[in-house]
């Protein structure tokens, strides 16, 4: 993220684009007030209380002072605001023209146009946020089930963020006593006392480490939702089980073989779990070239899906199709689904089983609304672990804090192997400062600049 000058003074619309109630420009910087109060007819911005929304209207002082629009302006004063500078939100009528003449005027009169994400990396550089509340603010904007707006919330409190900050003081404490230690050999046992010190610190950090990977998985799925496909060759449900899902009729449903021509990508909430569902084109030989393109994404779907939720026909004898689908999805995460069980069955399920020992198999009749309460448990208690007290147990849900903590964790390992090695203190202490570094990367305590500019640019613009 380049920027001329670091804190000058931003400005961006902070509401979605569009028709609306209303919309906001979020203005930010030192000069907030220079910015504004030319453009605002009403009380005098600079004297009103913190923490106020005022009327007034905002005029063009370059054409007459014409009137643009009715507006409530809301004031708030450093340090008590989102990016601890002087804040200033423009509520306007919502709607492009209007809304997007406001942010013109504020950037004509001394703001620039804010970077995706700037405001709240302002929160974090000016100390407000650290890097974990910091992803957290996204995590919220994205959620898509109540657990996983459970989970932002519970980062944003800074709950992550204590438990880190503690590791770190807890490792902090081990690397000065080990110094006074190595400055002080003249005790016969010191060495003895200080690797043993070592060892337990290592073995306690690496446990809680560990427990907080062990809600890696869940919490990376409540981030970014589930990849899922549903195959299956041609008029077997597919369409019809996406629409149940989705509680709408997203996926047009025929007899027709080859109606689905293209992959559907939609994301639903199943039992908390956000599912990312992928309605694929029905997988067959098809001269159609139109079709032909969507069994081809179908079976690259298939290829890059978290879980797969094959779909049979119950009331049709295993066909070639079928079993070359089977045989496709081996090895993946995958639910097979017997679906039309309100129809006469004509499926061997003893080939089925034999076919796919280790699956597991739902039955389902999707049209009369049979079996799907099982196929959703099934596919919760597949994914989240029932160990976990979700309501008290912090969590870590990114790829960036997942990947530093399994760094942490064989930094622990390199310290535990070391000492077991006998290996000198002062290089056991290396592994273990290490660790502390990495911990500390997690919070954003340590970081790089390419780091935090690249984090903060997958934000969306005026937040």
């Amino acid at each position: 993220m380049t920027t001329t000058t670091e804190f000058d003074t931003i400005a961006a619309i902070s509401t979605p684009p569009g028709e609306g109630g209303i919309a906001i420009i979020r203005v930010s910087g030192d000069e907030v007030f220079d910015v504004v109060e030319p453009l605002f007819r009403g009380k005098d911005l600079r004297q009103v209380a913190a923490n106020t929304i005022n009327y007034g209207h905002i005029i063009d002082p370059d054409n007459q002072n014409e009137v643009v629009d009715e507006v409530m302006v809301s004031v708030y004063r450093a340090p008590h605001t989102y990016t601890r500078e002087d804040v200033v939100e423009i509520n306007c009528h919502g709607g492009l023209l209007s809304t997007n003449r406001i942010l013109q005027l504020t950037l004509s009169h001394g703001a620039r146009m804010a970077e995706p994400g700037e405001f709240t990396k302002r929160a974090f550089l000016n100390g407000r946020l650290d890097l974990t509340q910091a992803e957290s603010v996204m995590d919220l904007i994205r959620a898509k089930t109540d657990r996983s707006m459970k989970v932002a919330l519970n980062q944003l409190d800074g709950n992550l963020s204590h438990l880190i900050r503690n590791l770190r003081q807890d490792i902090l404490d081990v690397l000065a006593q080990v110094e006074v230690n190595i400055d002080y050999p003249e005790y016969d046992d010191a060495e003895v006392m200080t690797t043993k010190l070592l060892m337990e610190k290592a073995q306690e950090v690496k446990g809680q480490i560990t427990q907080l990977l062990a809600t890696a998985k869940e919490g990376k799925i409540l981030r970014d939702g589930l990849a899922t496909a549903i195959v299956g060759r041609p008029n077997v449900g597919k369409s019809s089980l996406l629409n149940h899902l989705l509680h709408e009729d997203k996926a047009i449903v025929t007899d027709v073989p080859g109606t689905t021509r293209d992959s559907i990508e939609e994301y639903v909430n199943v039992k908390n779990v956000p599912l990312k569902l992928v309605d694929t084109a029905g997988i067959r030989e098809t001269a159609d070239k139109v079709e032909k393109i969507g069994v081809d994404r179908a079976k690259k779907a298939i290829q890059t899906a978290d879980l797969i939720l094959m779909v049979l026909n119950a009331s049709e004898p295993l066909s070639a199709e079928d079993q070359e689908l089977l045989e496709a999805t081996k090895g993946s995460q995958r639910i097979v689904i017997l679906n039309k069980t309100d129809l006469p069955i004509q499926l061997d399920m003893a080939q089925l089983t034999k076919l796919v020992p280790d699956a597991k198999i739902i039955q389902t009749a999707v049209t009369a609304d049979q079996g799907l309460d099982e196929l959703e448990t099934t596919i919760s208690n597949m994914f989240f672990n029932e160990g976990i007290d979700r309501n008290n147990s912090v969590m870590v849900t990114n790829s960036r804090q997942i990947g530093l903590l399994h760094q942490a964790n064989d930094a622990l390992d390199d310290v535990m192997s070391g000492i077991a090695a006998g290996m000198p203190v002062d290089l056991v202490q290396i592994d273990m400062t290490r660790t502390w570094s990495l911990l500390g990367e997690i919070t954003g305590d340590s970081y790089q600049d390419e780091l935090i500019d690249q984090l903060f640019s997958q934000f969306c613009l005026g937040k």
